[in-house]
């Protein structure tokens, strides 16, 4: 009976849900693809082949069952596939929806790779979870027995969270420490409201609260608390603070007047999505309304801000990348929703300098940190040319002399990746040991640290990567937190 409802990749063609179309999508914050009805969710569940070595689930960092929830889908037992989802899952909702499938579980999955379009796992799973929400099939965590041991987490973020949601399920106390007035990290401030809307997180935020995680919010460790006072607060610790030092242009003007960093601009955004005061929105230094715009950068971020801007009504909004469209980092789904909004990308080309005309004063100049206060005007663009891979394997852009010429801006966002803030010397902490790209140094399997007690999850390990790697790590950490606590490890280090 089960073979019955599967297989039928052949006769069944591939669809995802539809999706808003972009005039409309880009005139609002809201989610662009519309929700499975529970026939269509079913019917495309049922194209799974049930693969005996399911590559879908081999190449998802959580090795999410994604073949057992997937035939439950197509049998219409949906309460059995939210809880098989979830098991290896602890926010199916939010990677369903911001997961770049397409490189990991449906860009391997058998099918695809026989010419039959992949199964839209994505748009199964986010359809399996909101349905599980509307059920009341979701609920807080309840532990059978609570400990007396507690952890503190630094790091609202997505490593955090899912490490706090495992720790209060074993029955432990869990404190999350976080420097912005809402839990969720980049998920709450980074990700846009059209790819992730926040009453998604805030609802996962209201269930862990309900189940018992303490959030201590606005609390910047090293200024209103020290590192030293948490750890000696909680009986282990876990940092999951992320990456939020950005990248810089390597140019004498790089923070000229009009140029921001991605992170101040979609915070802002999404600040004021919240219904948020945000002066430097409101005075037009983070709003790209009728503003011709500028994003340098080719990876997620970048597809963030260039959607963003269309939707706050920018004049123009073009995208430079020094590679080309087959060797840019970013998801392809998403330039695609980008260039049906209105983005033009201009592939092969980097910024050389901003052109633009003084505006302020020394003293204003001091303030910001720069030499001159200089409004932009114009980018200056260098084409390039794709030369000899480089030591990942990549082609090295070159430039092309005597190629430049000035595109006209009014902002410039940069969106060149983040690197880690120097948490030893943020936070006064001796013993804390950090790799040379400043990554705090942590076992791959454990996520101890140098420092017994505390370990460390995510981006601030690993650099900047996907959020379901950060989950992953969260979990992992979860688990050897309670080997720790519980085990013959704490014992022998005592």
């Amino acid at each position: 009976m089960a073979t019955q409802k599967m297989l039928k990749f052949v006769s069944t063609p591939r669809e995802m849900p539809e999706k808003r179309d972009a005039a409309t999508r880009s005139e609002d914050f809201r989610e662009i693809y519309q929700e499975f009805a529970a026939i269509k969710a079913a019917e495309q569940a049922s194209r799974c082949s049930q693969c005996g070595v399911p590559y879908c689930q081999s190449h998802c960092p959580l090795h999410n069952n994604i073949p057992d929830w997937l035939r439950l889908t197509a049998e219409g037992r949906l309460e059995e596939a939210y809880r098989v989802s979830q098991a290896t899952n602890t926010f199916p909702e939010i990677c369903g929806r911001i997961c770049p499938q397409d490189r990991l579980c449906e860009g391997n999955c058998v099918i695809e790779q026989s010419g039959h379009g992949t199964v839209t796992i994505g748009a199964i799973e986010k359809y399996i979870t909101d349905t599980a929400f509307e059920e009341g099939w979701v609920s807080a965590a309840a532990p059978a027995q609570e400990r007396a041991e507690s952890i503190g987490i630094i790091g609202a973020g997505p490593g955090g969270l899912a490490a706090a949601d495992a720790l209060r399920r074993k029955g432990f106390q869990v404190t999350v420490y976080d420097r912005y007035d809402r839990a969720g990290g980049l998920l709450t401030y980074g990700i846009p409201g059209f790819k992730l809307e926040k009453d998604i997180v805030l609802r996962r935020n209201a269930l862990l609260a309900d189940g018992g995680v303490e959030f201590v919010l606005n609390c910047n460790v090293g200024e209103d608390i020290s590192f030293d006072a948490i750890r000696g607060k909680h009986d282990a610790v876990l940092i999951a603070t992320g990456v939020y030092k950005t990248r810089d242009l390597d140019m004498d003007n790089a923070n000229a007047g009009g140029v921001v960093r991605a992170i101040d601009y979609l915070t802002a955004s999404n600040k004021i999505d919240f219904g948020d005061e945000v002066p430097d929105f409101a005075d037009g230094e983070l709003n790209a309304a009728g503003k011709r715009v500028v994003v340098i950068g080719g990876g997620d971020t970048a597809m963030d801000c260039v959607r963003t801007a269309i939707r706050q009504g920018a004049l123009s909004v073009k995208c430079l990348y020094r590679r080309d469209r087959a060797n840019m980092p970013g998801s392809q789904r998403e330039v695609q929703n980008a260039e049906e909004e209105g983005v033009e990308f201009v592939w092969l080309s980097a910024p050389g300098e901003f052109v633009g005309h003084v505006t302020g004063f020394a003293a204003e100049a001091q303030e910001r940190d720069v030499d001159e206060v200089a409004q932009i005007g114009a980018v200056r663009v260098q084409r390039m040319r794709l030369g000899a891979p480089d030591v990942s394997g990549r082609q090295s852009p070159e430039l092309i002399e005597g190629a430049d010429y000035d595109e006209p801006a009014e902002l410039v966002i940069k969106a060149l990746g983040f690197e880690p803030e120097d948490l030893p010397k943020l936070w006064g902490t001796d013993g804390l040991e950090v790799t040379r790209w400043g990554t705090v140094k942590a076992d791959f399997t454990t996520h101890r640290t140098s420092l017994p007690g505390v370990y460390a999850v995510g981006d601030i390990v690993r650099g900047a990567s996907l959020v379901v790697w950060a989950i992953r790590d969260g979990r992992e950490a979860a688990d050897a937190i309670e080997d720790w606590l519980t085990g013959e490890a704490r014992i022998a280090a005592e």
